[in-house]
């Protein structure tokens, strides 16, 4: 079933054949930590206490997704703001201790369980980032040593740099790939990449249309959806 906003011409995810996938690359916050609103309240806070007042739904509409160091380079420039040289490092100090207690998105757990293909996550955080959420949140045994920074390539997202790496590790052609994305310039990103892309709006206040609009095939409002796409019919594959 397609959420509501979804126009009647996009593709459900069930027909996407997901389970035809060689590699499904996940997005980590906002597709498996429930991390993104702990996160822009903390970024709305921290720009505020650099000389200018973010509301909370401005920060998430401006910079969701967006890679800590472009965000400061684009508030320097906005503003006129000059910021200090270790921005990022008071920044992710205590956006890291409020995310010590971020939980997964529902069924995400039981979507690796079941996953009968190769997976793997590659966000535009950084690993340091990553190793607390998915620790906090009891994912990493599912995905240790399957793990992709923004860090490890030249390029963050929307650039394809980062999708078209996870699958270089894997062995595995673009067009074989599909990922699953709850920001717009993670959508793009999988797009350039020449990937199949799934928007997942549950923990996002983006219209569903707008992934549409970004590039993706279908839309997901629960993880649970793709859970029963990937296993429909799955082989045995090896992981």
């Amino acid at each position: 079933m397609m959420p509501e906003g979804v126009n009647s011409h996009a593709m459900s995810v069930e027909a996407l054949a997901i389970n035809t996938r060689k590699l499904i690359i996940f997005d980590c916050d906002g597709v498996l930590v429930d991390s993104e609103d702990i996160s822009v309240g903390v970024l709305a806070e921290f720009l505020g206490d650099l000389g200018c007042a973010h509301s909370f739904d401005e920060a998430r509409e401006r910079y969701q997704g967006v890679a800590s160091p472009l965000i400061f380079e684009d508030f320097s420039q906005r503003t006129g703001i000059s910021v200090p040289a270790d921005v990022e490092a008071q920044f992710r100090a205590r956006q890291f201790q409020a995310l010590e207690v971020v939980r997964p998105v529902p069924g995400a757990a039981e979507l690796l369980r079941a996953c009968p293909m190769p997976y793997c996550v590659a966000s535009n955080g950084p690993h340091e980032k990553m190793d607390v959420t998915l620790a906090a949140s009891g994912l990493m045994p599912l995905v240790a040593g399957r793990i992709f920074s923004r860090t490890d390539v030249p390029r963050p997202k929307p650039h394809p740099d980062l999708f078209l790496h996870a699958a270089a590790t894997f062995g595995v052609p673009p067009g074989q790939c599909l990922v699953v994305e709850d920001s717009l310039l993670g959508i793009r990103a999988a797009r350039a990449a020449d990937m199949t892309a799934v928007g997942f709006c549950g923990t996002s206040e983006t219209p569903p249309s707008d992934y549409l609009q970004a590039g993706a095939s279908a839309v997901a409002q629960h993880l649970p959806e793709l859970t029963a796409a990937m296993t429909s019919g799955a082989s045995n594959t090896e992981r």
